[in-house]
């Protein structure tokens, strides 16, 4: 009698035990169901930043604009044709959590002078003494250009608008330009008879082996407005006329 009145008070026990536990399970889910129907916490999940995406911190540069020597000597004539184009991989450095970055890269720029009814002349005896020289065409050319080529290197301090998606809002950018001298030639177009006759010469004499410029571009998303202009000037001092370029454009970038 004793025995069993002992299981029955043990089976009790276990079975109160089971139920309360039980109970308790039930009683979690139900407050973690009514916590995510809450409007406290829908409120507070909304309120959490964005996260910031991986996207578009210009890795590249297309710019396709004009051209032209904004300081040259009055007797010197250029056509407002001139060109420019620069290409180039950059890596951005963003500088903490704040909307601005740092830049580098490396890349390819060529720009093209058009000269009016002039010419090129590199002379290294004579009376113009060794230095190059611009003077005025007396033969029937047509057309005349002035083509150099640097591998140039860009600097810039850059600003978004937008860091979660570089690809839109509003961006702009300052820096440098370094430049180290690759090849320049010139190309005529000249009529002998009535026939077209193209004569190119490839030169590397008086040319400024470095090429600096300085910076700046504006725009949204992926589509910008530049502009530079050099510190240095196209021939080495004393070996040429003071020219000054200038350009300015569009630029393209992403990645």
């Amino acid at each position: 009698m004793t025995k069993r009145l002992a299981l029955l008070v043990i089976f009790t026990i276990l079975s109160t035990s089971g139920l309360f536990a039980q109970r308790k399970v039930e009683g979690l889910k139900a407050d973690k169901a009514s916590y995510s129907n809450d409007s406290t916490s829908t409120l507070y999940d909304a309120h959490l930043p964005a996260p910031i995406k991986k996207s578009a911190r210009d890795f590249f540069m297309i710019q396709l604009g004009y051209n032209n020597w904004m300081t040259k000597p009055d007797s010197v004539k250029t056509k407002p044709v001139g060109y420019v184009f620069n290409m180039f991989l950059c890596y951005d450095f963003p500088i903490k959590k704040s909307k601005l970055s740092f830049a580098t890269g490396i890349g390819i720029n060529t720009s093209v002078v058009y000269l009016d009814h002039q010419m090129l002349r590199n002379n290294d005896t004579g009376a113009y003494g060794n230095a190059a020289h611009i003077l005025n065409d007396t033969s029937n050319t047509k057309r005349y250009k002035f083509n150099t080529t640097y591998l140039q290197a860009p600097f810039e301090l850059r600003y978004y608008s937008n860091i979660n998606n570089r690809n839109s809002g509003f961006k702009a950018a300052i820096g440098v330009q370094v430049g180290a001298f690759i090849g320049a030639h010139t190309k005529e177009l000249t009529s002998v008879g009535g026939t077209n006759i193209k004569y190119k010469e490839n030169t590397k004499r008086y040319i400024s082996p470095w090429n600096f410029a300085a910076t700046a571009r504006v725009g949204l998303g992926n589509f910008s407005l530049f502009a530079s202009y050099n510190i240095t000037n196209v021939f080495k001092e004393a070996n040429g006329p003071e020219l000054t370029p200038f350009s300015a454009g569009l630029c393209i970038s992403g990645l």
